[in-house]
């Protein structure tokens, strides 16, 4: 993603779509971003997210207080508005 994400934004949108706490939102974002920076690229330079690793990788967080059905909330949210912005999108 070399596009510029407005974070601000980002957490607000999610924040509405799911009426999760803004903090905790922020936490698994940036869990999410960790578990993304350490994916290993394919041969065609693309990293391929299962979403249920991800997921439980999250929830794995040490000091990480929430619920599976949560952060798949929050992670949906996030896709629809990088959808949304054209940043980003699912493999078929």
């Amino acid at each position: 993603m070399s596009e510029q994400i407005n974070m601000i934004e980002l957490v607000e949108h999610i924040a509405g779509a799911t009426k999760a706490d803004a903090k905790l939102i922020e936490q698994v974002l940036k869990h999410e971003q960790t578990f993304i920076n350490s994916a290993q690229e394919d041969k065609n330079g693309e990293v391929n997210i299962d979403s249920d690793e991800l997921v439980d990788y999250i929830l794995g967080r040490p000091g990480l207080k929430t619920d599976e059905l949560t952060v798949e909330r929050i992670l949906d949210a996030e896709m629809d508005y990088l959808m949304d912005k054209g940043i980003a999108g699912y493999i078929d």
